[in-house]
């Protein structure tokens, strides 16, 4: 698990240093302009959502609903909308970029004030987190772009070819 954790940081990194900053004040367009396996990419080269008009989703979009709910639902709220106890992922995604969200989730973030107590635990080496944030990252995404309503995605592309071989050696 430990050389998931150095991976994904080291990703983390990179990605840093190729965007340039971890926060922005406008949203990157996320208009895919390629793919690769059924993943779609903004002109930055960041993971981004497809939705076609009629709804239809991308398969990683779809696959970050099912990952979200199941492993950020407990704490951030349904549809990333935010809790009582974590806030809105849709709004923050808004203001934070790809390395950002990468870097928070990986190695968890604590800032505690009088005012407030933000604490969220490192999932470095959560598997189950760490081998979908892509897809969790697309989801969110598009949630905060308003791209995807609440719920469950009606309709979805099908699983790309070499996905479940692919998930599959990362949780070993």
């Amino acid at each position: 698990m430990a050389h998931i954790k150095r991976n994904f940081i080291a990703v983390c990194v990179a990605t840093f240093m190729m965007t340039g900053v971890a926060r922005s004040d406008e949203p990157a367009d996320p208009t895919p302009v390629s793919s690769d396996g059924g993943k779609y990419f903004d002109k930055d080269g960041r993971p981004t959502y497809k939705v076609d008009k009629d709804g239809k989703v991308d398969f990683y979009s779809y696959n970050g609903f099912i990952r979200y709910s199941a492993n950020c639902m407990h704490c951030h709220g349904p549809d990333g909308l935010g809790s009582t106890y974590a806030p809105s992922l849709a709004t923050s995604l808004k203001t934070l970029d790809y390395a950002a969200v990468l870097t928070t989730v990986a190695n968890g973030k604590k800032e505690v004030s009088e005012s407030k107590q933000l604490v969220m635990p490192s999932l470095g080496e959560d598997k189950n987190v760490m081998c979908y944030i892509d897809s969790i990252y697309i989801y969110l995404r598009a949630r905060s772009d308003g791209a995807i309503p609440r719920g469950r995605p009606r309709d979805h592309e099908p699983k790309p070819e070499g996905f479940s071989e692919t998930a599959n050696s990362c949780m070993e």
